[in-house]
């Protein structure tokens, strides 16, 4: 099968791998689509995602595809089921998973099948699941992230009826911008550096929306909401941002760094803040409770309140993913990417 790997020199080709193995619990899946994630990609691609240092790696991890064999315990999947998030699990010898999406072929585990034998399954298992019928196999791809988003949502305890300010609109950051709205959050501040994506969230039901290149965003925020903000959140990666939350959070209010930086640390200075605040870091999802998130998202999409390809820009086939890549290096305006196979 063809796979797409990057080397340690950051250089990216579709290589010939063998056909991934599976076992009683698996099944084996048919990719029909993988969505690019600008932020985890690139990083793996620089060497500069925590916890990947094994290369050549194969990349992807927003995976869908097709059941096309079966495990022979498998009973949660049949033959023809549209699937979320299948993996690479050993990759083969040579090579490293980076979870391995953009590949031709790839392998969900029967996660409740584990458990009813009395076996423990890997966590990410749980993640692995069924699309109802009907789903477009390539917009799909956008509900990996809507259900990290969803489920991050409640671990950081977003509430309603709070206020919230959130830098950074692409994909992800829009995704924060709808569900707050759909959650009774507010009013739901909006921040980017390019205008088209401040369009983009008012539509997504965004109250305020800030160009923080054109203004300072602490004055602004202060203007909305001259008491402070309940919540903070990066949905980018700045870490400058918390300095600058720290200046508009009431007291008890909480920063929600969602956004990975790839520089791991930096100065904070609590001296213009409350006394009282949280810092809250959460940005590697449990796959767990975006399994929990899958219903709800699947349920707005049927019920037309959620619209996958109000979040896509460009589909790119598998042979053309270069231009994928391309366009972020480039820095060439995009929102989600999808890879068709």
């Amino acid at each position: 099968m063809k796979s797409y790997v990057v080397y340690a020199d950051q250089h990216c080709e579709i290589v010939d791998l063998p056909m991934p193995k599976y076992g009683d619990y698996d099944a084996l899946v048919k990719i029909e689509s993988c969505g690019v994630c600008n932020g985890t990609d690139m990083k793996i691609i620089h060497g500069k995602f925590k916890g990947i240092d094994e290369y050549p790696a194969v990349l992807g991890h927003e995976g869908v595809g097709r059941v096309v064999e079966l495990g022979a315990k498998v009973t949660s999947f049949k033959v023809g089921d549209l699937v979320l998030m299948p993996f690479i699990g050993d990759a083969p010898e040579g090579y490293s998973s980076a979870w391995g999406t953009y590949s031709e072929y790839n392998i969900v585990t029967d996660a409740r099948a584990m458990e009813k034998d009395g076996l423990i399954p890997e966590e990410f298992a749980y993640a692995q699941q069924k699309l109802p019928e009907g789903f477009d196999p390539v917009s799909s791809a956008m509900i990996i992230t809507f259900r990290e988003v969803l489920s991050t949502m409640k671990r950081f305890g977003l509430e309603a009826n709070r206020s919230i300010a959130i830098l950074g609109l692409g994909p992800v950051g829009l995704s924060f911008v709808k569900f707050c709205k759909l959650s009774g959050i507010g009013p739901v501040i909006a921040m980017d550096i390019d205008a088209g994506k401040l369009e983009l969230a008012k539509k997504m039901g965004a109250d305020y929306v800030i160009n923080s290149r054109e203004t300072d965003i602490v004055t602004a925020i202060r203007e909305i909401c001259p008491d402070g903000i309940d919540y903070a959140l990066d949905a980018v990666g700045f870490n400058g941002f918390i300095n600058q939350a720290l200046e508009v959070i009431v007291p008890d209010g909480k920063i929600c760094v969602y956004g990975i930086s790839e520089q791991m640390n930096t100065n904070v200075d609590w001296s213009k803040c409350p006394y009282n605040w949280t810092l809250h870091f959460h940005q590697f999802p449990s796959k767990k409770a975006e399994s929990e998130a899958h219903g709800q998202i699947c349920h707005w999409i049927k019920e037309g309140i959620l619209d996958p390809n109000d979040f896509i820009s460009h589909v790119f086939d598998f042979a053309d993913i270069d231009k994928a890549f391309d366009r972020i290096k480039n820095r060439q305006p995009s929102m989600k990417m999808v890879i068709r196979f």
